[in-house]
């Protein structure tokens, strides 16, 4: 391939690029990158074209493409190059890459070799799953995994699961004053072997259904009252909310995440804590 033809086909790479026609786009960058690999500019093409694999969730594709854009870029100056290796390796579930990725970028992880399951702070997540979309917290892993900690109302999701998550927020929210971003979902990493239950509780004030939140989260479990969810237009969800967690007392249902007979269990010692005021009926599966 002579110098002409590679600066046409780099032209249509890039014509297809704005056209978001991601599959065409890196098949012309990697024509061109099979005989100039290493010309000045060769490093933004590895990485536009590992990038539009990302966005046709080729992780394998991403994962090779990335780890030449990778090669080269400079480290610990927060090249994208190396977030986006990251994603693919963890993914890959290559822990030696991806730990070399993320200190490519210059974030530092907690000593160790393998799975990296560090504290990286609280997050939300923008769930999605068969057009459904649900924003949920999680505790951050590393700097793209996640462990759920609502009860999702999504159908087949699950307190406990492990999610992957993009690098760049799309949304955030605000709680007692301090902000948290929002990720939009790339998969489910590791799913949960806890079931979603339902219940109808009623309780006389919110401090009884905050005690009983915190009596399957002391266990382990999950407990997510109706009346903590809202309704967001898909605008709002990608901008910055301000949140209150927000719940009350008198009869509501409530979205439990734990085994049928540690559900049962829980409630009843929740409705005995207190003289009255505090009952449950109906715990059925969801599912």
């Amino acid at each position: 391939m002579d110098r002409s033809e590679a600066v046409e086909l780099i032209k249509r790479a890039r014509e297809e690029w704005q056209a978001e026609e991601w599959l065409r786009a890196a098949d012309l960058y990697e024509r061109v990158l099979a005989h100039y690999p290493d010309e000045n500019p060769s490093a933004v093409w590895w990485y536009d074209a590992a990038l539009a694999h990302k966005f046709l969730r080729n992780w394998t594709k991403a994962y090779e493409l990335g780890r030449e854009a990778a090669a080269r870029a400079p480290r610990g100056e927060g090249d994208p190059a190396y977030w986006n290796l990251g994603i693919a390796a963890t993914i890959q579930r290559d822990w030696a890459t991806a730990r070399e990725a993320w200190d490519g970028f210059g974030i530092q992880l907690p000593d160790g070799v393998g799975e990296i399951e560090g504290r990286f702070g609280q997050a939300c997540v923008r769930l999605d799953t068969g057009g459904e979309r649900e924003v949920v917290w999680i505790d951050r892993l590393c700097p793209t995994r996640g462990r759920v900690v609502n009860v999702p109302v999504t159908a087949g999701r699950r307190f406990g699961e492990i999610v992957v998550h993009d690098g760049e927020p799309k949304g955030r929210r605000v709680v007692d004053g301090r902000e948290y971003p929002v990720f939009d979902e790339l998969l489910l990493f590791e799913a949960s072997d806890l079931p979603t239950f339902t219940v109808t509780v009623n309780a006389g004030e919110a401090a009884d259904i905050e005690a009983l939140v915190e009596l399957f989260l002391a266990q382990g479990y999950g407990a997510e009252p109706a009346s903590s969810f809202e309704l967001l237009c898909a605008c709002c969800s990608e901008g910055t909310l301000e949140r209150r967690r927000s719940v009350h007392g008198g009869a509501q249902q409530v979205s439990l995440a734990a085994s049928e007979e540690e559900a049962r269990r829980l409630l009843d010692q929740w409705v005995t804590q207190t003289p009255s005021g505090r009952a449950w009926s109906g715990l059925a599966p969801v599912g």
